[in-house]
């Protein structure tokens, strides 16, 4: 009987206070992760662009930008996919009846495209039943 080849999963954390200079380091993890797997630049540009979003929206709506209140990143390595899992400290929100960014009456907001952004640039985009954690797949 022949051994299966299977890659271990690699997990790496952070836990950001809520504050927007935390974004820096969610920005190295990213390069350094996108390094050490060889994820192309497409995919680095997605995750960076999905992550940051998750981040902001995390700090700013789900921990109300209280300092004191973390957010948790994780980023799973496995085979040939990341996922990561963007968590924050708040009461989560209705992420199945968001405006449509894209309808004409919306068009001119300054605010409500993260999410419509994370669902399109990300491979998967799955927010957990309360919606203050949000789980975004991408393959390398």
């Amino acid at each position: 009987m022949e051994e299966a080849n299977v890659q271990e999963a690699k997990l790496y954390t952070l836990q950001l206070p809520s504050k927007e200079e935390s974004i820096t380091q969610l920005e190295l993890l990213i390069e350094n992760l996108s390094d050490a797997y060889n994820v192309g630049e497409d995919t680095f540009a997605n995750m960076m662009t999905c992550l940051n979003e998750a981040l902001i929206n995390a700090i700013k709506h789900g921990n109300k930008m209280d300092p004191a209140k973390k957010v948790i990143i994780n980023a799973e390595v496995n085979g040939k996919r990341i996922i990561w899992t963007v968590t924050d400290e708040g009461q989560g929100f209705d992420y199945v009846h968001l405006a449509d960014p894209t309808a004409p009456e919306n068009l001119e907001s300054l605010t409500g495209r993260g999410v419509f952004i994370m669902k399109h640039l990300a491979d998967q985009c799955i927010f957990n039943t309360s919606g203050n954690e949000v789980e975004l797949h991408f393959k390398i």
